[in-house]
């Protein structure tokens, strides 16, 4: 990868087509690589605000997100996925919900939720769809595989792992068909399969062979591990010794300890304890400037098996419950750390919520729950649009009820309130899954009916009078009837503003009112 491929990034403010295929090269960039996404990543975030293109600016907040968790600033990262996923189910964007669980996969499996980082890795593909790029849904189905492996469902992880490979060897991504047949030479290894994990092994061989690529540290630590199964521990010192001399990429943070601690055993199971104790001493001292604290519980795993193999069983014993000790101090640590992050994310998920819900307040009549006048003068607009596009019809109806003055004075306000909440749950039941019913104010309303022409509007409206007629409203009004009078505007192709079809309906209504009322007019 170039210096210049690393930064491509616009130099225009309107250059659209640039920053999304800059931010498309980014989310294809193999995982070894996140360290280069920061910069690039925040700038088209920043040029994106300005030029108001939300999805491109939350594709580079996801990127970011990705950067916080891979070094370890685990709340940061999932309260923006979190963020990014809300908006995403708003604005009912695929992509970008593929992606938001994806990291929130990435996010609950960090604090320990393997539960909860399957079912976000679930999600993750099933939002995926056959045109996004082979290379995004070859991660997506490797998080995925990562996910079952995790939480025991082994054989189905495997499955996922392969439909993965076969993706990126079809693209011919080579980093993402090196990175899947590594995640499967694991399985095999810790499934004790070796001659699985050798024929792997075999074909990323033949990768290396073909293309050049250079194997990182994590992926020769794995082929080591496969020689530690057929004892070929010469194999492993000479896998492993490039790396330790840092002329391999190690592109994680504990890469070089990881393969510490199996050239130790390495050594150990070979019988040169002295040449194993040196590995295990400089894995220790790496682990402490590092703070690499999993790791170091781990080497003094390895400590103890060491004095034991030497005879040293009392040191062995006390090398052991450091381990157990250390271990359980990690377990802490990390339960504080998981607690912390899932706290964070639960306060910025708790404040997005807090928000929606006093939005949606701001748009309610609070008497019945219906939408309010401040909403249909945002919404209506909207779907004359989106109807004057489509060149579909949407058909405004104002319903009022008859005589309303009669049940308050005669009654009471109270009843008078009662008499409202009902007739809203009757409007609300009697509309299409995509049309409004809202309180525009006293005893008047308003239904919006989009896709909807004149005569099956009429229909609509005839048999809600009917129904609001024939409500049992004895145990509430006594002997004084409801009705309703309705008038009805149609706009058969989205044109007209909200204003002039209020007035022609209201036009519609006060016929319906003079024609004695209890009827619909159109």
């Amino acid at each position: 990868m170039t210096t210049e491929t690393a930064n491509c990034v616009p130099t225009e403010f309107d250059e659209l087509d640039a920053l999304e295929a800059a931010v498309a090269e980014l989310e294809t960039r193999p995982n070894s690589q996140f360290r280069t996404l920061r910069e690039p990543a925040t700038e088209i975030r920043r040029r994106a605000e300005e030029l108001g293109a939300e999805e491109l600016h939350h594709r580079a907040d996801l990127l970011l997100a990705s950067v916080d968790l891979r070094e370890g600033r685990i709340g940061e990262g999932g309260q923006t996925a979190h963020r990014v996923q809300a908006w995403a189910e708003r604005h009912n964007s695929p992509y970008l919900l593929a992606r938001a669980h994806r990291q929130l996969s990435v996010f609950y499996r960090y604090v320990g939720d393997f539960s909860d980082g399957l079912k976000h890795a679930v999600q993750c593909v099933s939002h995926l769809t056959e045109d996004m790029p082979a290379t995004i849904r070859a991660q997506h189905l490797m998080s995925l595989s990562v996910a079952l492996e995790e939480t025991g469902s082994g054989a189905d992880g495997d499955r996922r792992a392969r439909e993965a490979l076969a993706l990126a060897v079809a693209a011919g991504d080579h980093e993402m068909t090196i990175l899947a047949l590594n995640n499967m030479v694991y399985t095999a290894y810790e499934n004790d399969d070796e001659p699985a994990a050798r024929a792997l092994v075999a074909q990323m061989h033949e990768i290396q062979a073909r293309t050049g690529h250079r194997f990182g540290a994590n992926e020769l630590d794995t082929m080591a591990r496969v020689e530690l199964m057929g004892g070929h521990y010469d194999e492993v010192e000479a896998l492993l010794t490039p790396v330790l001399a840092d002329l391999v990429a190690a592109n994680e943070g504990d890469a070089i300890a990881e393969c510490q601690v199996t050239l130790a055993l390495a050594r150990r199971l070979a019988g040169r304890y002295p040449e194993a104790q040196a590995a295990i001493d400089a894995n220790l001292r790496l682990c402490e400037e590092r703070g690499l604290a999993a790791v170091r519980a781990r080497v003094r795993e390895e400590q103890a098996a060491l004095y034991a193999a030497t005879g040293r069983f009392a040191e062995a014993y006390e090398e052991h419950r450091a381990f157990h000790a250390e271990t359980a101090a990690l377990q802490s640590v990390q339960r504080d750390a998981r607690a912390r992050a899932l706290q964070a994310v639960f306060e910025a998920n708790e404040a997005r919520r807090a928000s929606e819900h006093f939005r949606e307040m701001a748009h309610r009549d609070a008497l019945t729950g219906l939408y309010n006048r401040r909403y249909i003068n945002e919404r209506v607009p909207a779907l004359l649009l989106e109807a004057a596009a489509a060149r579909q019809p949407i058909s405004l109806a104002i319903v009022d009820l008859d005589h309303f003055k009669r049940v308050n004075d005669t009654l009471s306000h109270a009843t008078g309130d009662t008499v409202l909440q009902h007739v809203a749950e009757l409007l609300e039941e009697a509309m299409p899954g995509s049309g409004l019913a809202a309180r525009m104010g006293g005893e008047e309303f308003l239904l919006v009916f989009p896709g909807i022409g004149p005569d099956e509007a009429a229909d609509r409206c005839e048999r809600l009078r009917l129904r609001i007629r024939a409500h049992a409203w004895g145990p509430i009004t006594g002997t004084l009837p409801v009705t309703t009078s309705i008038g009805i505007t149609t706009s058969v192709d989205g044109a007209g503003t909200l204003s002039s079809l209020l007035a022609q309906a209201d036009r519609n209504l006060y016929t319906a009112k003079h024609a004695g009322r209890d009827r619909v007019v159109f």
